[in-house]
């Protein structure tokens, strides 16, 4: 298996008790890209000792903005493919392997990972929507695979802020070869980084609304050229 052409996008802030391990356990699959999204702890020390490539911000970008560096870094080192994964450890790394081969040996574009349950009621009506406009059941898991062409294709990963499913949306949209892997989630050891109940459902919510929008104006793109 040539790893040299995969890359593991990993955005992280403030998780020094877990990146170190998460990229020690995913450094045989590929390139390691840690985006350090301007953490005021050890988050960058402890993934470079661990031998990630680490991008870090002055200053604390988000989540999408974040992505878009880490994939536009995979791309200018030619990377093919990109996995993304979360840095809190919750992601099991031994998925990585049957990810890369729907990538790599069966034309695969797009997989999505599957969670056992959705943690905000946010995120079950963002489900809702992409289940009944594609039959995929979790567009917001953090565990994706992708085929660089699409990234290409988008020119980036997200213009939107949909925290990180406008690249997803677009490529479910044209139709590309898509697979959804259930996958196991472990428990976090500490609070998570998406803000408390109210801002992680308000920005959730409105990352649905900016998704609806874009397919709107598809639509009528598509309805003009008609």
């Amino acid at each position: 298996m040539d790893r040299f052409d995969v890359a593991i996008v990993i955005p992280a802030y403030n998780e020094e008790k877990t990146i170190h391990n998460v990229v020690l356990q995913v450094l045989k699959y590929g390139k390691v890209i840690v985006v350090n999204d301007a953490s005021t702890d050890n988050t960058s020390e402890e993934s470079e000792k661990a031998g990630a490539i680490v991008i870090s911000h002055q200053r604390n970008y988000g989540y999408d903005k974040t992505l878009n560096i880490g994939f536009k870094t995979a791309f200018e080192m030619e990377c093919k493919y990109v996995i993304t994964i979360d840095a809190d450890g919750q992601h099991n790394p031994d998925l990585i392997e049957t990810y890369i081969d729907y990538l790599k040996n069966k034309g695969v574009f797009l997989i999505l990972g599957i969670r056992p349950r959705k943690a905000r009621f946010s995120e079950m009506l963002m489900g809702i929507y992409f289940r009944m406009r594609f039959n995929v059941h979790d567009i917001l898991c953090g565990m994706k695979g992708y085929n660089m062409e699409l990234y290409e294709e988008n020119g980036g990963v997200d213009h939107i802020g949909s925290i990180g499913t406008e690249l997803a949306f677009m490529s479910l949209k044209q139709g590309y070869n898509t697979v959804e892997i259930p996958i196991s989630v472990l428990p976090r050891r500490d609070k998570p980084r998406f803000g408390n109940i109210l801002k992680s459902n308000y920005r959730i919510i409105r990352a649905l609304f900016m998704i609806i929008r874009l397919d709107i104006k598809k639509h009528k793109k598509i309805l003009c050229k008609l």
